[in-house]
């Protein structure tokens, strides 16, 4: 059955960010393609080189439209130097997509620092967002398979409200990415225990706990490092700094451990022949674990939705991202967040999270409980 193309969403991609180049992410729009009938695409770079990659792939035809963009970002290129001569870029034309309403959000594989700067000069920050964060999949024991972290590299310092707006936004992500009504969010710290912590992460705490109603998440504490790919929370909420070294550790540590296991199912005939015997499993270990999966980090808080993969992604990674960006633009949880963040905003501002704020009732006609909202 062919799709109406009235009632497709499109997803603006910067083709031209990213180590494989834009060959890498046309197959990976390919693949969207081919997989979901409700998607089409801006494609945003040269068209001198971007019009015959599409013409070879005819899943694409009718379903993309390049938007000439001479210049590309450069992964070195600072982010004060873009913001300034950017304005021919791949980046900043893809960004634009979102601004005009040409597209219901954007990706891009380029420099992490330039887009978030970019987009937050194109989209702007929601408002009462003090400034936006990036979360990412976490690999983990849940239902789902994953848990959600951020910030993971936004801003290297939050306050207490910042981090209140981390747990709102990131129970809002999980909801709509893996249908959880009420995710469980935890707040990272250095112990479980209520004494333990800075003051502004015991202050987050209170907050996140007040908000719980009106976030529609359940708060379950403070979580260790350990707790990261545990299956009791769903939404971990830290700071920029300790978020990305945090990821940058997990990452390192799971390709030590698979260069470490290659190594020794391949050290003699007997683990070879071992490795043979378990190569099912291991396909499937390989599989779930599959960082291409997980590519895609959400720019939290602006004014549009931003999917940042991973500047080395391949097509399959591409196409993640695209798959993650297209869920959250189908789900139309960007307005409703909007509102929830003002609603607790301005409960904030009164000081009267946990007393003045009303109780869901149990048949869930309350607009915040109605099946659906983020």
């Amino acid at each position: 059955m062919t799709q109406d193309p009235s009632n497709r969403i499109t997803i603006s991609v910067d083709a031209m960010g990213g180590d494989q180049g834009p060959s890498s992410v046309v197959e990976g729009c390919a693949l969207s393609a081919a997989k979901n009938t409700e998607i089409a695409f801006i494609l945003h770079g040269d068209k001198a080189i971007l019009d015959p990659l599409v013409a070879k792939k005819p899943i694409l035809t009718g379903r993309v439209r390049v938007q000439h963009s001479p210049d590309i970002v450069q992964m070195d290129d600072k982010p004060a130097q873009v913001m300034r001569r950017g304005r021919e870029t791949s980046m900043w034309s893809a960004l634009t997509s979102v601004r005009e309403n040409e597209a219901k959000a954007a990706v891009s594989c380029g420099n992490t620092g330039a887009l978030m700067a970019v987009a937050m000069l194109r989209l702007r920050k929601l408002t009462g967002v003090h400034r936006p964060a990036i979360a990412c999949l976490w690999p983990s024991r849940g239902a789902s398979g994953f848990n959600t972290m951020l910030d993971v590299g936004a801003d290297v310092r939050a306050d207490e409200e910042s981090l209140l707006q981390y747990a709102l936004m990131g129970a809002a992500y999980y909801r709509n990415a893996f249908n959880a009504p009420r995710p469980r969010v935890g707040l990272l710290n250095v112990g479980t225990e209520d004494h333990k912590g800075r003051a502004e992460i015991k202050e987050a705490a209170r907050l996140i706990t007040e908000a719980a109603e009106i976030g529609r998440y359940e708060f379950v504490g403070f979580v260790e490092g350990t707790d990261l790919a545990s299956e009791h929370v769903d939404v971990i909420v830290t700071d920029g700094f300790t978020g990305n070294v945090a990821l940058k550790t997990g990452e390192g540590t799971a390709k030590l451990i698979a260069d470490t296991l290659r190594e020794e199912l391949t050290v003699s005939l007997s683990s070879k022949l071992g490795a043979l015997a378990a190569s099912g499993p291991l396909r499937r270990l390989g599989k779930r674990m599959d960082p291409r999966r997980m590519n895609g980090g959400v720019f939290l808080g602006l004014n549009g939705t931003v999917v940042k993969s991973h500047g080395s992604a391949d097509p399959t990674g591409v196409s993640a991202a695209i798959k993650l960006a297209f869920t959250l633009a189908k789900s139309g949880f960007q307005e409703r967040m909007e509102e929830r963040l003002a609603s607790v905003a301005d409960a904030v501002e009164h000081s009267v999270l946990g007393a003045d704020t009303p109780e869901t009732p149990e048949d869930g006609t309350q607009d915040d409980a109605r099946e659906g909202q983020p």
